[in-house]
């Protein structure tokens, strides 16, 4: 069993990171192998409907992250997708590399149909739900099992006490039901 975690944010060692982190030792506690993407803070390029990755399920563009999510998501059984808020959304580039992986990925077929997948925000203020709620349509929109905890999946920062129960309860809930559809 294997889950993807991607890093939305510019920053390696962020608050994104470490709620991805605190997921990750709850996934790790239960087995499951993990595999770490960070987008970076380099400039990417938006979908651009060319339609290369019609029967490919790539995209043309091949310097960034884009089609290495493509080949992990496709290679796990689930994923977890981190990002900081941005007014009140989550990271512009994220956002272009995710509307390039999915329409690759969705589009011409389902290759993420019934895979597992989350998504984590870090906020300051707020804007997290509407975040959430932009990462969690790529999911639905492809046909994956979200994954849920006891409150929305947001990281506040090393004393946020709620919000570090909350992804951990997310890691204990994502390894279960993962377990449950090996069984």
């Amino acid at each position: 069993m294997k889950v993807v975690l991607v890093n939305g944010s510019p920053h390696k060692k962020g608050n994104t990171k470490k709620a991805l982190q605190l997921v990750e030792e709850e996934l790790i506690k239960n087995d499951i192998e993990i595999s770490y993407i960070e987008i970076g803070n380099k400039p990417v390029i938006g979908c651009q409907e060319c339609e290369w990755c019609q029967n490919k399920y790539h995209c043309v563009h091949n310097d960034d992250v884009c089609n290495q999510i493509i080949d992990e998501i496709a290679n796990s059984d689930g994923i977890i997708i981190g990002t900081p808020v941005y007014f009140a959304g989550p990271n512009g580039a994220l956002c272009s590399i995710l509307d390039r992986v999915f329409y690759a990925g969705s589009c011409h077929g389902r290759l993420f149909k019934n895979k597992l997948a989350a998504s984590v925000a870090t906020v300051w203020r707020e804007g997290a739900s509407c975040a959430l709620d932009r990462i969690n349509k790529y999911f639905t929109y492809s046909e994956m099992t979200l994954v849920s905890s006891t409150y929305w999946n947001v990281y506040m920062g090393d004393n946020d006490y709620f919000g570090k129960n909350t992804l951990k309860e997310l890691g204990i809930n994502f390894a279960k039901l993962l377990k449950e559809r090996v069984m």
